[in-house]
């Protein structure tokens, strides 16, 4: 077995809550409870679930963009989690991220040479202004926009061209891990499938490694390697895609799945509501988050012990009480 590219290993993130005259905390929203996962080499892993599920903040703590409450991080073999400050510098170089807003991501006041080449300055990557040129008109090449659009600024480009800028500043500094951060959820779906072809090529030419965060299940089937699913600050099961798309364990998996539509008119597929809504992440339920929304669940057991994420069959792990 190989060491993993990136591990994760019970990453917890509370959010305090602060109130009265004091202005001392009162209360915590737990955003991410204990996610811990793998990832390999040029591997593609797709983090999945609702909104508020804690799939972006997940990402960002990876990345020390948002300091974890607890929980390890390691990126080939060094701690992310207890770096310094310069340590921390130089991991930014290989761990990079792409933003969901095309529109908010970009510096308004800057070109979009700027934009790309700062990250360049940062880490002092080029030697002359030529070399630093010819780097920018390199990147914006690379995501299939045009040497001259580096004297530009970002107003003057589309949703579509402004992730491909995003998409170049991000590959600036050669990074070997790049965090989709819900990177083509704004885009149209045309232009979502242009902008999903160019990350899978990047990866290709460039050996890859992506984490790419989702709500849409049907782009993140065609994307990812392997799928994991979170609810309310847990992943409740992970997978290879293919085996997670057609024989998915865990209950809130399967009415997932359900809600997503089938390009064929002759294909039935049994719609699965659930009860309720999304239970708010201040005041979590005990046991497994899930028991007050889930048809299968029994009590006491689901309402009372927390279920372990465990492996069902090869490759497959699911955190359920009745379908490990």
């Amino acid at each position: 077995m190989t060491e993993p590219l990136l591990r994760v290993k019970d990453l917890v993130k509370q959010f305090p809550i602060s109130g009265g005259l004091l202005n001392r905390t009162v209360d915590k929203v737990h955003a991410v409870d204990g996610v811990s996962f793998d990832l390999a080499a040029g591997e593609t892993l797709g983090l999945v679930g609702e909104s508020g599920c804690g799939k972006s903040t997940t990402g960002r703590c990876i990345l020390r963009l948002i300091e974890p409450s607890s929980g390890e991080v390691w990126f080939e073999g060094r701690s992310v989690t207890t770096a310094g400050k310069d340590e921390l510098r130089a991991l930014a170089r290989d761990m990079q991220i792409i933003f969901q807003d095309p529109y908010a991501s970009l510096n308004p006041r800057m070109t979009v040479g700027a934009i790309v080449g700062e990250a360049l300055t940062i880490h002092k990557l080029t030697k002359t202004a030529q070399e630093y040129e010819d780097r920018i008109v390199q990147l914006l090449e690379t995501v299939g926009l045009s040497p001259d659009h580096m004297r530009r600024y970002p107003h003057e480009f589309s949703g579509g061209q402004r992730q491909r800028i995003g998409i170049a500043r991000a590959l600036a500094v050669s990074p070997k891990l790049i965090v989709c951060d819900e990177a083509v959820s704004a885009l149209d779906v045309s232009i979502q499938a242009q902008v999903i072809n160019l990350l899978e090529d990047l990866r290709s030419e460039f050996s890859l490694t992506y984490i790419f965060i989702a709500h849409d299940l049907s782009v993140v089937e065609y994307i990812s390697h392997r799928v994991a699913v979170m609810y309310l600050g847990r992943i409740v099961e992970i997978a290879a895609a293919r085996d997670l798309y057609t024989n998915p364990l865990h209950p809130y998996t399967e009415a997932l799945l359900s809600a997503v539509p089938i390009p064929d008119p002759q294909v039935k597929r049994k719609r699965i509501m659930l009860q309720g809504d999304v239970p708010s992440p201040i005041h979590p339920p005990s046991g497994c988050h899930f028991h007050a929304r889930c048809p299968i669940a029994q009590m006491p057991m689901c309402n009372t012990e927390k279920p372990v994420l465990k492996q069902s069959r090869s490759g497959h792990w699911v955190a359920c009480h009745l379908r490990g």
